[in-house]
């Protein structure tokens, strides 16, 4: 009869097991904050699991084919409510759809059980959020429109708002074939549309061709959030999601034109060809250095575009050329480029020296004509070099001088012999011994001094026992780094570390403990990914891995005074 109970009691014990893991199971969801939404948008989708702390992420590698990820967090949360405690972690991602449509966000596999499937209607992009009169919008100019080829094309980004910005990312034009660069800083300013009022953020690049022919400039992107009084996603909390892109530009890049000629292709909006150091009035001598600075610089073209500065070998003097010095700056919608280069030009000889005409040749796209930057020739007079002031042997035919002369009775001077005191001297040679025997006896008294202060104290010998959570928190972090969860690697790490070091409280202080600088500089990348926006392009989980295969290198801390923070102190004590 007793056996008998106790099958019954255990059947019952394993029924009763089964069915509270079905019901935590069943806790398993996904849901997205919204199920409509326009194209340039984001959405959250939100993966939740209950009583499981250390389930593993989702593998959200199935959505890439049809969205953007903008980045995946996960956060976890224990509540303990009359006795009983409760678990969940929860994975959020947000998505950008790659295009219109309606949309399924297959199945998640997540601890073993599977979510239901979701539908998300992607509408193309509406009038009012592409266009003047929407809550936002990008509008686009390019001049010219139809440029030749390498000539800078001025692309100006302008950023409409009428709403409050959480925040927001404007993205820079991508334009395949062409070189872009940013000119200047950003313009805030507001603007009157319509009936609505606008901030405007303006941009300006420098857009250069690099061949000829049809060429796009792709829309520009603008995705953010706004501030909405009813909430935004559960998890990303930041406000109603806005976007809006601004139409493509269609470019028709002319190639070089055939009366450009055939030297270097420059099309500028303008050139200055400048030399400064020698005119015609400069004086100069056989054997004195002249030193040349010609200067380049061209509106509409980076130094890289514009041809070295050289000179022509010159009849009657030797040229040698110094390092030239070279630079792009812009004033916010002209890029400028800069070649300078300084000469030593050394006379070789007497009579005119003759410094030939330089001429650039470049295309002026202001008028659309071939131009010349030139310098004149200029022509020098050099004179002899001045006398040496060293005396030369004098001439055979030169009589001597007599003993009358004063030159005879300068040269008859024979110079004093300097006679040394000896007895001064072997006093200072006494003194200096002294201060020399003195230096080394302090010398050798603070070495043995040192030597005695480290014999008296005890060596450090760290720990060589392994905390029995040691294994534990090693496969939490290895684990992390496998679903590539920067806040999961993050909070892992720094629990492992606190087995050594109790002491660390972030990260930023773990970096500074570590003595290991490759460690240093992957908690760094970890920290950006994180704790920054987006996600870290020099992150990888898998060298996070490798790293930190043996622990962070910490040590044990011997002292008993607080670690130095890299934070100044909450409530600092002023003595």
């Amino acid at each position: 009869m007793n056996s008998r109970f106790r099958r019954f009691a255990t059947l019952c014990a394993f029924a009763t097991l089964w069915i509270c893991a079905a019901a935590q199971a069943a806790s398993v969801r996904a849901w997205l904050d919204r199920n409509q939404m326009q194209l340039g948008e984001t959405v959250t989708l939100n993966v939740q699991v209950d009583g499981d702390m250390q389930a593993q992420a989702p593998d959200f590698s199935a959505l890439s084919a049809d969205f953007g990820m903008t980045g995946t967090q996960s956060s976890s949360s224990m509540n303990i409510v009359n006795g009983k405690s409760s678990s969940s972690m929860l994975w959020a991602v947000g998505l950008s759809p790659k295009r219109a449509g309606t949309f399924t966000i297959p199945a998640l596999t997540v601890d073993g059980q599977r979510t239901q499937p979701l539908t998300l209607v992607v509408a193309a992009p509406s009038a009012a959020a592409t266009q003047p009169g929407g809550d936002v919008f990008v509008e686009t100019q390019a001049d010219p429109l139809s440029p030749y080829v390498q000539q800078q094309v001025l692309l100006t980004v302008k950023l409409y708002f009428a709403v409050n910005l959480v925040d927001g990312n404007l993205d820079d034009p991508q334009v395949k074939g062409a070189v872009v660069r940013k000119l200047g800083q950003d313009s805030h300013y507001r603007a009157q549309v319509g009936s609505r009022s606008y901030n405007v953020v303006e941009r300006h690049y420098a857009l250069t061709p690099e061949n000829n022919g049809a060429m796009s400039v792709p829309p520009i992107v603008f995705r953010g959030h706004a501030m909405d009084a009813n909430g935004g996603g559960f998890f990303f909390n930041q406000g109603r999601a806005i976007g809006a892109q601004s139409p493509a530009i269609a470019l028709n890049v002319r190639p070089r034109p055939a009366a450009s000629g055939t030297d270097t292709w420059l099309p500028a909006r303008s050139m200055s060809l400048t030399a400064t150091g020698i005119d015609a009035t400069t004086h100069a001598q056989v054997g004195e250095p002249l030193t040349l600075t010609l200067r380049l610089e061209a509106q509409g073209l980076g130094f890289e575009q514009l041809p070295k500065l050289e000179l022509p070998k010159i009849d009657g003097a030797d040229i040698y050329p110094d390092k030239p010095v070279t630079q792009d700056k812009d004033d916010g919608q002209w890029l400028y480029g800069v070649r300078e280069r300084k000469f030593a030009i050394v006379p070789n000889r007497v009579g005119p020296l003759t410094l030939p005409p330089i001429t650039i040749a470049w295309w002026d796209t202001a008028h659309d004509n071939a131009q010349t930057a030139q310098l004149p020739a200029i022509t020098l007079n050099v004179l002899p070099a001045v006398a040496n002031a060293t005396p030369t042997a004098p001439s055979q035919t030169q009589p001597a001088p007599t003993a009358q002369s004063p030159a005879a009775a300068v040269t008859n001077i024979a110079p004093a012999p300097i006679v040394a005191d000896t007895a001064e001297l072997r006093l200072w040679r006494s003194l200096a011994f002294v201060a020399l025997a003195l230096w080394m006896a302090t010398l050798i008294a603070w070495i043995v001094w040192l030597v005695a202060q480290r014999r008296k104290q005890p060596p450090a010998t760290p720990s060589s026992r392994e905390p029995q959570d040691s294994p534990r928190v090693r496969r939490a972090f290895a684990d992390a780094c496998k679903r590539e969860d920067a806040n999961a690697t993050a909070r892992t790490l720094l629990a492992w570390a606190r087995l050594t070091r109790p002491e660390l409280r972030n990260l930023g202080e773990l970096r500074q403990a570590v003595s290991d600088s490759g460690q240093a500089v992957a908690i760094a990348d970890l920290e950006r990914a994180a704790y920054g926006a987006g996600k870290s392009d020099s992150l990888s989980f898998a060298d996070l891995a490798r790293i930190f295969a043996h622990g962070p290198a910490v040590g044990v801390r011997m002292g008993r005074g607080e670690p130095a923070s890299p934070l100044p102190e909450l409530y600092p004590s002023y003595r």
